[in-house]
């Protein structure tokens, strides 16, 4: 049985920023698979040029974009390196962003900049670099931010990380009524708990682990190909007619606290 047309990724233009590792990463290879052409950015030029070049050893396109989210000037000239190098950019996948563990009464100004002008300022203005690539050359087009349980929900120790999350789920919101009329949807993806890099300091808690597996309905912790079949739905026509949504990938976490 053939994929419908409405979810065919084929030659579909998409950026993936933090696309170093983690999920960004997986998200780069899975929509890479589904025969989009992606653009992986980050800082680290090193890692993306493995993660480019294990797409292109599958049979994949790829380019490499070297982007400092919270950096606006460096968001502005990354995103129109992408469009230059893939003729265009029909979806972005605002994934970027930062994470730093720490009790509300001993975070400083520093350590609260660089989490919400990575997370939430930096999403904003790579949303709005390519919107504005989309409305200058006509096209319709598709904004994924990746939000979080936090967007919804208070964490312990991550007041920054969820004053941030929680910011890019009203400005998801904001930005899918504004930009409707343009044709781009905006759309997010809310993980629930997943093991990355950011994440490890978690799980590296055996107590953690048991306490917060008791909570997930589905009976264990995300792994990566999970969150795929949702950004492939958001990414493609089949979901040209949803925008403003969040749609949490938890295993029925947030369903039954």
């Amino acid at each position: 049985m053939s994929v419908p047309a409405s979810f065919d990724l084929q030659d579909r233009r998409i950026l993936v920023t933090g696309a170093s590792r983690g999920i960004g990463e997986a998200l780069a290879r899975g929509l890479a698979a589904c025969g989009a052409r992606v653009a992986v950015a980050a800082r680290d030029t090193t890692s993306l040029q493995r993660v480019a070049g294990d797409i292109r050893a599958s049979g994949g396109i790829a380019e490499v974009v070297t982007m400092d989210v919270s950096d606006v000037a460096s968001i502005r000239a990354g995103v129109a390196d992408a469009a230059a190098r893939l003729g265009g950019l029909d979806v972005l996948v605002n994934n970027a962003g930062v994470e730093q563990v720490c009790p509300s009464l001993e975070v400083d100004e520093s350590l609260w900049d660089r989490i919400v002008d990575t997370n939430l300022k930096g999403a904003f203005f790579c949303a709005q670099a390519a919107a504005r690539g989309m409305r200058d050359r006509r096209q319709a087009g598709a904004i994924i931010n990746l939000c979080s349980l936090t967007s919804e929900v208070g964490i312990p120790t991550a007041v920054p990380y969820g004053a941030s999350k929680t910011g890019v789920l009203g400005m998801t919101r904001a930005l899918s009524t504004e930009w409707a009329p343009l044709g781009i949807r905006v759309n997010a993806i809310g993980p629930g708990y997943f093991r990355t890099a950011m994440t490890e300091v978690f799980y590296q808690n055996e107590a953690w682990q048991q306490a917060m597996m008791a909570k997930i309905p589905s009976g264990r912790f995300g792994q990566f190909d999970d969150l795929l079949g949702a950004c492939v739905f958001l990414a493609s026509e089949a979901s040209r007619y949803v925008t403003g949504q969040c749609l949490y990938v938890d295993g029925g976490y947030l369903a039954a606290i």
